[in-house]
């Protein structure tokens, strides 16, 4: 048998950052050329961002990607 499929549990911490620096939704979106809705999406997880936006959004708050965007690397059990 092959091995099991790899699933990845992606979180971030961006509406903290938004929070230490008070900057709405809004602001995010439009300094980084995305809707509010993207935004709000990426937050609650419903969004992962392609690797070209999560370096726009880790650029904004100055930060390395690793520092917003968290991996858990899990093994599908079968």
């Amino acid at each position: 048998m092959g091995k099991s499929p790899i699933k990845l549990n992606i979180t971030n911490n961006i509406k903290e950052l938004r929070a230490l620096d008070g900057i709405a939704q809004e602001e995010l979106a439009n300094a980084i050329d995305v809707t509010r809705a993207t935004i709000s999406s990426i937050e609650k997880g419903k969004y992962n961002p392609s690797l070209e936006l999560a370096y726009k959004i880790a650029i904004y708050f100055n930060k390395d990607i690793q520092e917003i965007f968290k991996l858990e690397n899990t093994h599908e059990k079968n």
